[in-house]
């Protein structure tokens, strides 16, 4: 029996809000140089650390307090309880750094009982010292509503003082927020300007975010071609749900030649790290022969899978294999290799 089911773009392709209106994890030595984020990869940590204060000491417009580094380097330790002591009574005499990290450990509750109204206090100091991070940081409080009332437009004036010092992802998330009228008229146009302008610093999700509006034609003339190219940009980083619109691209051939294999390639990278849609869509795959050879076995396995992940489409695509398709047989193996792959959380399958 042959089918004619599409793979899924989904819907998570065009809401954009809760994948990427995220807080960073910045921790800032000084306001004239900038951010880095708290690396948690045990084996680059002391190198990156180093790096930075061999960098920094021998810059000679920046002065770093002694007490500020010594606390740096215990947050990279986990020795949060020296962090507080040291970064507490600069953040007290109003080091705008200082602030801006205290800020990050209430938020996070390193070290102190999470406090999301005390992050914003301090996020508040920094950022009305024109610290990009902390006003960045405080646009991510006003727009979830933490420690705050919800306010997207008290979020918007953060994340645009942010952004115009060029913090990526105070760009990205304006894009976000102009895209959906939050806070702002809604704008499309505008939300391709400061989309463009992080994904230009390889930021990922602005360029995820980006690919979509050539995608869909919106704030610009419909692009595939150029969608693909933001698309392979954020999918070489790892994005899950842009790996999976780049499969759609190229089982579709929309902006690139038609490629079943390559479209394979980049559903099963994102339907291993969990990624429902693409695992509904590598199921597609299976059941039709597109770039693998015809497997209803793998076919109702991935919709299985796509299924327990909360993907609808996906149980129709397993219970029509099911009871038109395969035999008994065919159902135990495949239910066998679910049980397998999940137990491999979703790798190698």
């Amino acid at each position: 029996m042959s089918y004619t089911r599409l793979e899924l773009r989904l819907g998570v392709l065009f809401d954009l809000s809760e994948i990427y209106v995220h807080p960073p994890s910045h921790i800032k030595r000084n306001l004239d140089f900038d951010r880095f984020k708290l690396i948690y990869n045990h084996s680059m940590k002391k190198l990156l650390l180093t790096f930075l204060i061999i960098l920094f000491s021998l810059t000679s417009n920046v002065v770093w307090s002694a007490d500020f580094e010594k606390g740096l380097i215990a947050y990279y330790s986990g020795d949060y309880a020296t962090a507080l002591s040291e970064w507490k009574p600069l953040g007290e005499q109003g080091n705008a750094s200082a602030q801006n990290n205290l800020g990050q450990m209430y938020r996070k509750g390193d070290g102190v009982p999470q406090d999301y109204k005390t992050a914003v206090k301090w996020y508040t100091l920094a950022a009305e010292q024109d610290d990009a991070s902390a006003q960045y940081n405080l646009g991510v409080m006003y727009r979830k509503g933490d420690g705050v009332p919800q306010d997207y437009k008290t979020a918007v004036k953060w994340y645009t003082l942010a952004a115009e010092q060029g913090v990526a992802s105070a760009q990205n998330n304006l894009g976000v927020m102009y895209r959906k009228g939050d806070g702002v008229p809604q704008d499309y146009k505008t939300a391709v300007k400061w989309y463009t302008l992080a994904a230009e610093q390889d930021d990922a999700s602005a360029q995820y975010n980006l690919g979509v509006m050539y995608d869909k034609g919106d704030g610009v003339v419909q692009d595939y071609k150029t969608a693909v190219k933001w698309y392979t940009l954020a999918a070489e980083q790892g994005h899950a749900s842009v790996q999976n619109n780049l499969g759609v691209m190229y089982r579709k051939g929309d902006g690139v030649p038609q490629d079943y294999k390559t479209a394979v390639k980049w559903y099963t990278l994102a339907a291993e790290q969990g990624h429902a849609s693409a695992q509904y869509n590598l199921g597609f795959m299976y059941e039709n022969g597109y770039g693998v050879l015809r497997d209803y076995v793998y076919a109702h396995m991935w919709a299985n899978i796509s299924a327990s992940n909360g993907n609808e489409n996906a149980i129709e695509l397993r219970d029509s294999l099911a009871n038109e398709i395969m035999t008994s047989a065919d159902i135990s193996a495949a239910q066998k290799l679910t049980r397998e792959c999940v137990a491999k959380n979703y790798k190698g399958c």
